[in-house]
């Protein structure tokens, strides 16, 4: 089940020739996984957060367009496979019917230590139906 996350292009994002400078789409990346964990799987991160982490192990990103102050943005993420303790996901940034980039990641779900720990109970069950809702 892909989630979209909108969101507008402020000043904030854009280096002196008014496109978004390409360390801001990452923030933006990141802001749609947190967003995914509060509104779709019912765990924010500030939950998360409390004693768990899920760093971004792995991220490739294609960029094919840029993007301007006050474009509107829509970020899609879609849950690709669920592992024992990784996340694999992809992104597809677009402004209208314009493509601006596409991305995979990998999340990993760690523990206090930073080592990796299994997802378990409500949490992997939510994200074992949104993998699923891809099929």
């Amino acid at each position: 089940m892909p989630y979209t996350h909108r969101r507008k292009v402020m000043f904030k994002d854009c280096d002196p020739a008014r496109i978004v400078f390409y360390p801001r789409y990452f923030e933006m990346l990141n802001d749609t996984v947190e967003c995914f964990f509060d509104k779709v799987l019912g765990c924010p991160f500030e939950r998360l957060h409390d004693g768990h982490a899920v760093p971004t192990a792995r991220i490739d990103t294609v960029f094919t367009a840029p993007s301007r102050l006050g474009d509107w943005l829509d970020i899609t993420l879609t849950c690709r496979r669920l592992g024992r303790s990784s996340l694999d996901l992809s992104f597809v940034v677009s402004c209208g019917a314009e493509q601006r980039l596409n991305a995979t990641s990998t999340l990993v779900h760690v523990g206090p230590d930073g080592r990796p720990v299994p997802w378990a109970g409500d949490l992997r069950n939510a994200l074992e139906l949104a993998v699923k809702g891809t099929d």
